[in-house]
């Protein structure tokens, strides 16, 4: 066999070895996103009522950018647990009352996301709203962010109560100055949600839900939430007057990991 000479050879080598990496880098980008498995639902699908403004598809959250595996504004949940929030919802309709999400099931890369977040301790743009009386190097030893959330499970959600028929949420306005989530409610982010004491996510302890300092009308409205949805077998976290988990969990030791989206919820063909 005739040989090549080494300028030929070599440029022969080099056109195979980034043949070989285009070809790896596509298969890489061909690689299919994972999907819910059986049991997991739009909730739309089973109570279009309630109504869903999912905080972490948009840049007002406490990181500052949409999260990483929001790709809809879409409330996912397993059917147990979306079936329960729509019985919450007719027993808070014939009170006047509503249901409003703001995160449910969440992807173990959103969480992943929060971690490289919260180790970024200069990164602190939203801090004015979400903690700003919480010195960010405080996040993991206070129990803010953590490397597992309940909510990849699929039966957390993460909600609050709004008077019918519901006004209409203000967009979020970047340029705007941020005002601290535990401020007056007239001066906190425009929220049609019922007067909580704090906004979500409020990295503070006037969050927790049965906190003393939260008197009057605000623990009402606390309560309203806490007593409907435990009725109807939702456990609260503490620390957290917005968060709620559906027992018994249909997948209590598993943290899925496919993107917040309608096309999770098509079988993989």
């Amino acid at each position: 066999m005739k040989r090549l000479p080494v300028t030929a050879r070599t440029l022969v080598a080099s056109s195979a070895a980034l043949l070989t990496v285009t070809a790896g880098a596509a298969t890489a980008q061909a690689a299919p996103e994972p999907h819910a498995p059986d049991g997991f639902v739009a909730l739309s699908t089973v109570d279009p009522t309630i109504i869903e403004e999912i905080r972490y598809f948009t840049r007002h959250n406490f990181v500052g950018e949409r999260v990483d595996g929001y790709q809809q504004p879409v409330c996912i949940l397993t059917r147990p647990a979306a079936e329960a929030l729509s019985r919450a919802q007719t027993r808070l309709r014939a009170q006047g009352y509503g249901l409003k999400v703001y995160d449910c099931y969440r992807p173990q890369r959103a969480v992943d996301h929060f971690v490289r977040w919260a180790k970024d301790v200069d990164d602190t743009r939203m801090k004015a709203e979400f903690y700003p009386n919480l010195d960010k190097s405080r996040l993991f030893p206070d129990g803010y962010i953590a490397e597992r959330s309940g909510h990849s499970r699929g039966s957390t959600v993460d909600l609050t109560v709004v008077k019918l028929p519901a006004t209409p949420d203000e967009p979020w306005v970047p340029s705007r100055p941020l005002q601290p989530c535990f401020a007056p409610q007239a001066e906190r982010f425009p929220d049609n949600s019922l007067d909580m004491g704090t906004g979500y996510d409020c990295f503070d302890t006037l969050s927790h839900t049965l906190d003393p300092r939260i008197q009057g009308e605000q623990r009402a409205n606390r309560l309203l939430l806490k007593n409907t949805l435990e009725d109807l077998g939702f456990v609260n976290y503490a620390d957290e007057w917005w968060h709620y988990t559906f027992t018994p969990e249909p997948y209590p030791d598993t943290y899925f990991d496919f993107p917040v989206s309608k096309a999770s919820l098509t079988p993989a063909r």
